[in-house]
């Protein structure tokens, strides 16, 4: 494994994006969820939420082309679509809590095996807060969670339990890190894909929790 490089942001929102169908209506968490409207497939209609009030958001704009009045709900420039719309926050909540979303793609800290997740405060900081994360995580169809598999001291993210304070209990429906694709069972943690360059025991090994090996295993197209 010390020879392989794990995947990048851009890699990682490559590959959630193609898990979107055509006509879906997304929410984009902050960090590499925002970046996954890059890399929609062509030919493929879907239309992105932001929950400060966007319906209808498009790519990141060129340096030369931001409008420091249309941002995410992570303060960063974005552009529209033909047909978008800004709405009232209760709105957008609306869209969120209604079920209304398909999916949402989301970062995290931490992904236990039965699908719980962190993503809002790290343990023993007393900064931030949960945000609209708990209501669109309840509410959307599917929940794609993007992040790292490990934190920078070579941590597991996927855990048996959660260590972390709670976001939601039960939602994660895959999780897409820098080494692998993994699925969220009634059995637990399913690994479906590889980075390049990694084994099923590489992944095995960064993975806090049972991981159980997919028959068919294929590898990331980075």
């Amino acid at each position: 494994m010390s020879d392989s490089v794990r995947l990048d942001r851009n890699q990682i929102a490559k590959r959630v994006a193609a898990e979107l169908q055509d006509g879906w209506l997304v929410n984009l968490g902050l960090g590499i969820p925002t970046l996954a409207v890059n890399f929609i497939p062509e030919g493929y209609d879907v239309i992105f939420h932001s929950e400060n009030g966007i319906i209808g958001m498009g790519p990141q704009p060129a340096d030369e082309d931001v409008d420091t009045d249309l941002m995410s709900a992570g303060k960063g420039p974005v552009t529209l679509i033909p047909g978008a719309a800004f709405v009232h926050h209760a709105d957008s909540f609306a869209v969120a809590r209604g079920g209304r979303l398909d999916a949402a793609i989301l970062g995290a800290y931490q992904v236990s095996d039965n699908g719980d997740f962190a993503n809002w405060r790290l343990p023993n900081r007393h900064v931030g807060g949960i945000g609209g994360a708990m209501d669109i995580a309840v509410g959307a169809q599917q929940v794609f969670v993007t992040m790292s598999h490990t934190d920078k001291d070579g941590t597991s993210k996927l855990v048996e339990n959660l260590t972390y304070p709670l976001t939601t209990r039960a939602c994660v429906t895959k999780v897409f890190t820098d080494i692998a694709v993994i699925s969220v069972t009634p059995e637990g943690f399913v690994l479906d894909e590889v980075a390049p360059g990694f084994t099923p025991d590489d992944v095995i090994a960064a993975t806090a929790a049972r991981l159980i090996v997919s028959d068919s295993v294929s590898t990331i197209a980075a």
